[in-house]
């Protein structure tokens, strides 16, 4: 079944450094009928976020230039938005696990990751589960 007909169309930005796995979800959310913006560190998601606003955001931690946690943070608080930030890392830390939902994380998934489980939680922040 694909995405629900009678929705509007989503946007996604998925901020991720491993190209295989920005590949994988870009491929995943698109054949769910989202419509997906990449970018493939930090510095290309917070040029992203000027200039689109997207209904979701899943951000990689560990990035080149700018982190997750500064790409969640510029979501919440210069954006001023309640779009849902979706946070994966291949470090389960606890540590950065809080802080992720100290600065207004939604949702947090461990590396690797089932992408029928992301596309599950995708729909659960969007509302059209």
């Amino acid at each position: 079944m694909e995405g629900d007909s009678n929705s509007k169309s989503y946007t996604i930005l998925i901020a991720e450094d491993e190209a295989l796995v920005l590949k994988m979800l870009s491929y995943r959310l698109q054949k769910e009928g989202y419509t997906v913006l990449t970018a493939s560190d930090g510095k290309q998601a917070l040029e992203c976020l000027r200039t689109n606003i997207p209904d979701l955001v899943i951000t990689d931690l560990m990035m080149p230039y700018h982190s997750g946690l500064e790409v969640l943070e510029y979501v919440k608080k210069s954006l001023n938005t309640r779009i849902p930030v979706l946070v994966l890392s291949a470090s389960g830390q606890e540590q950065t696990v809080l802080k992720a939902f100290s600065l207004g994380a939604d949702d947090f998934a461990l590396k690797p990751f089932s992408p029928n489980e992301l596309v599950s939680r995708v729909r659960r922040h969007l509302g059209n589960s």
